[in-house]
């Protein structure tokens, strides 16, 4: 089977002229063309009024030709065997578990990193235990669409806390920027596809689920893991961890945690897969010796405009095209005071959502459903910071930063859990919000209009004024002065980096491996997914030597 790519067809083709395109680019006769699949399909919509299909495609043709077309590759460098992408155990998997003495290996936190860390680990037969802090992903959703309609806030169990993890509240998102040579990124979106998620994932190049697909999607992992002998337990909030003294190396070896039930895991093999909001836990590992960095991540609002004008700007006449779906976009500009803002985290067809894991304080998130259908569009509009920069040289000094703008949203709020907001034309001209214009703000429980120059430090301020007008460049209609900007966003990743060894561990507790977001590791829910079946075979390899 060979792999071929850059095919590219207009956006109404037939599945005739894709075949007829095969042919012509091998240079084959149409019988010698047995079948082919899509493998990615993806658009360019440089040029608005003629948006390109692009296509990699594996191609079976008869032996002949398949031989053929290899000897003369380097005259068809888009032409190549297509690459192996199914899964492979790093070890056999077991009947039965290893030893009758063996501890269990233990998986904290049931985001997507420790969901396919727990679902690889129950594959290969090691029976893991997951402890999550939040509720299962049905009660979850109750007690944040709770908050969201009442401001009740359950500060386990929320955007932040509970079976998913935050990736359950988002778009859905499900690409990477991550070298994934193994392609275990294929490994994710299979084991989502066999839970449920449509197929089509496997195929679009910028594949989502959205909220109510994942829901379902989790809770059908969920039960697979316990099929195979897994356990999970929920609202089991880890308060401390059992460690050896450190030897003369300055290294220590995990031997359990402490339940804030009182109750006492013994385990040599724990996963920590804990999220970026899990303050307080950082707090707790850096109590308990385990090394911690500081990171850089980013600050900033979120941004609304009409669908409609985001579709226009990107795709012109062809707007609205059913392949197409809602436009998106991802916007960088450099600025004057050497600050890099960016879009992040872009959700076509969504709504910005209150996603706080703190009593009186206020943060934004982004989310979508599958259908991506809701009015307006919205993305994060974040600057850039570092430790170096921007606050004292201590492991946790990002997160006090962080809390310190969302107490401040918090009190410009209102002090309700409204958030504060802003026009773009207000924000550029130097004056507060008095009354909204054509865009209607998405964020529940609501929004109190005034001056969001005074939620974030006066470099954020300088710099996302200055980028605004650059985007519109871009996308024209960005600069909108009806559009809006709901704040703060600050938990576009985590502020600390939990240091790791070759092997995925702990640099100095031996047996602790930090996974996924919370330790500095991914950056959505496929990376995650990635980094936990990474950190799944470190400690399978571990164990079972």
């Amino acid at each position: 089977m060979l792999r071929l790519s850059e095919i590219k067809l207009p956006l109404d083709h037939s599945d005739n002229d894709l075949q007829r395109e095969i042919v012509r680019t091998l240079s084959i006769d149409a019988a010698e063309l047995i079948s082919f699949s899509i493998f990615k399909r993806s658009h360019d919509a440089r040029k608005r009024g003629r948006i390109m299909l692009i296509y990699q495609l594996d191609v079976v043709l008869t032996e002949q030709a398949e031989n053929r077309i290899l000897k003369t590759t380097p005259a068809l460098p888009r032409v190549g065997p297509s690459p192996d992408t199914n899964y492979k155990f790093v070890a056999e998997p077991l009947t039965e578990f290893p030893q009758a003495n063996q501890q269990r290996p233990v998986v904290v936190g049931f985001g997507p990193c420790g969901i396919l860390a727990a679902l690889v680990l129950a594959q290969m037969g090691l029976k893991p235990i997951v402890l999550e802090r939040g509720q299962e992903v049905r009660q979850r959703t109750k007690e944040t669409w709770g908050f969201w309609r009442k401001r009740k806030l359950n500060t386990e169990s929320n955007v932040q806390f509970g079976e998913g993890g935050a990736g359950t509240f988002s778009d859905g998102k499900l690409w990477s920027q991550v070298k994934d040579r193994r392609h275990l990124g294929r490994k994710v979106l299979h084991e989502f596809v066999i839970a449920g998620a449509p197929e089509e994932i496997l195929t679009d190049s910028r594949p989502h689920i959205g909220t109510f697909k994942l829901v379902s999607m989790v809770e059908n992992m969920r039960a697979e893991i316990i099929r195979l002998g897994g356990e999970i337990r929920f609202e089991q909030k880890v308060e401390g961890l059992l460690r050896d003294k450190d030897n003369e190396q300055g290294q220590g070896q995990i031997t359990g945690l402490t339940l804030a039930t009182g109750e006492v895991l013994h385990s040599r093999h724990i996963i920590i897969a804990i999220g970026h909001s899990a303050r307080d836990s950082f707090q707790m590992l850096l109590d308990h010796g385990v090394y911690i960095e500081a990171k850089p991540f980013s600050i900033g609002f979120r941004i609304e405009h009409p669908q409609s004008t985001i579709d226009r700007a990107r795709f012109g006449d062809q707007a609205g095209h059913p392949i197409l779906g809602a436009a998106e976009y991802k916007l960088v500009h450099h600025c004057k005071n050497g600050r890099t803002v960016y879009s992040f985290c872009m959700c076509p067809g969504g709504t910005v959502v209150a996603a706080t894991s703190e009593e009186g304080r206020v943060v934004t998130n982004g989310m979508s459903q599958y259908s991506r259908n809701e009015r307006n569009a919205n993305a994060a509009i974040v600057v850039g910071i570092s430790p170096e920069e921007d606050f004292p040289d201590h492991p946790l000094a990002g997160i006090d930063l962080q809390r310190e703008l969302e107490t401040l949203a918090y009190h410009l709020g209102g002090e309700n859990y409204n958030a504060p907001a802003q026009l773009v034309g207000d924000f550029l001209k130097h004056r507060p919000s008095t009354e909204l214009g054509s865009v209607e703000p998405s964020y529940k429980p609501g929004i109190t209009l005034g001056d969001l120059s005074k939620a974030m430090p006066a470099f954020a301020v300088e710099a996302i004024r200055e980028a605004i007008p650059q985007f519109d460049k871009q996308v024209k209609g960005y600069a909108m002065a009806d559009a809006i900007m709901t704040g703060v966003e600050t938990r576009t990743s985590a502020p600390v980096s939990i240091k790791r060894d070759a092997f995925y561990q702990s640099v100095n507790t031996k047996g602790l491996y930090p996974a996924g977001e919370g330790a500095g590791y991914a950056g959505g829910i496929l990376s995650a997914g990635i980094d936990g079946i990474k950190v799944a075979e470190a400690l399978a390899l571990d164990l079972l030597k």
